[in-house]
C-alpha cells in the first residue's frame, strides 16, 4: 500500500509515491548515525595532545627583555602560544579540536618561549631574531588563531615595529 503525496513548489507539480514506514526507517538510521557518531566523540576525548607542563617556579629573570612598546606587543598575540602563560580556550580541552591547539602550542614552545629565553645560547637567539623578523608579517600570529581570537591581530605598522626591533637585535655576521 502506498500514499501518493503532491507538493507543488516553483509552478511545477511533484507527484511523490511514499511506501508506508518509509519514514521510521529514515528516523532510526538517522538515530543510529547520531548515537555512534556522538559515542564516537566521546571516545575520541581519551586522546589528548600533551603540552609540557608548566614549571611550578618560572625564573622571571630568564624571560626575554624588550622595550615596554614591544613587549606589550609580543605579550598580547605570541604569549599564548610561546610561553607558560597560554590561556586555553574551552575548545583546546576538546577532541579532536584540542589536538590542532595543543599541538600547536607545543611546538609553539619547543621553538621559542620567550620565559626561557636565558636558556638560549647566542646561536639559537639569532636564529629566533631571525625567524621573527622573517614571519611576523605573514604567519604570526597563526591564520586560524586569528580566526578564533580577532583580538591579537597585529596592525601592519605594529608588525613593522616587530620586525624592526627584530632586526636591530640581530647581530652582523663578520
Amino acid at each position: 500500500m502506498c500514499s501518493i503525496t503532491y507538493f507543488i513548489g516553483y509552478d511545477l507539480l511533484y507527484i511523490t509515491i511514499i511506501p508506508p514506514n518509509t519514514f521510521k526507517g529514515i528516523s532510526l538510521m538517522l538515530k543510529q548515525i547520531f548515537l555512534w557518531g556522538a559515542g564516537a566523540l566521546v571516545l575520541i576525548q581519551a586522546i589528548q595532545v600533551d603540552i609540557p607542563e608548566i614549571p611550578k617556579k618560572i625564573d622571571k629573570s630568564k624571560e626575554i627583555v624588550m622595550p615596554e612598546d614591544i613587549a606589550t606587543l609580543i605579550k598580547t598575540s605570541c604569549y599564548d602560544c610561546h610561553s607558560y602563560e597560554t590561556k586555553m580556550p574551552w575548545y583546546g580541552n576538546v577532541a579532536p579540536m584540542s589536538w590542532e591547539v595543543r599541538t600547536h602550542i607545543k611546538e609553539g614552545r619547543d621553538w621559542l618561549n620567550f620565559q626561557e629565553w636565558g636558556n638560549y645560547d647566542e646561536e639559537k637567539k639569532q636564529k629566533i631574531y631571525k625567524g621573527i623578523a622573517k614571519t611576523i608579517n605573514l604567519r604570526m600570529p597563526m591564520p586560524m588563531y586569528l580566526d578564533m581570537h580577532e583580538e591579537v591581530d597585529l596592525t601592519g605598522a605594529q608588525r613593522k615595529q616587530i620586525k624592526l626591533w627584530a632586526k636591530s637585535q640581530m647581530k652582523k655576521k663578520k
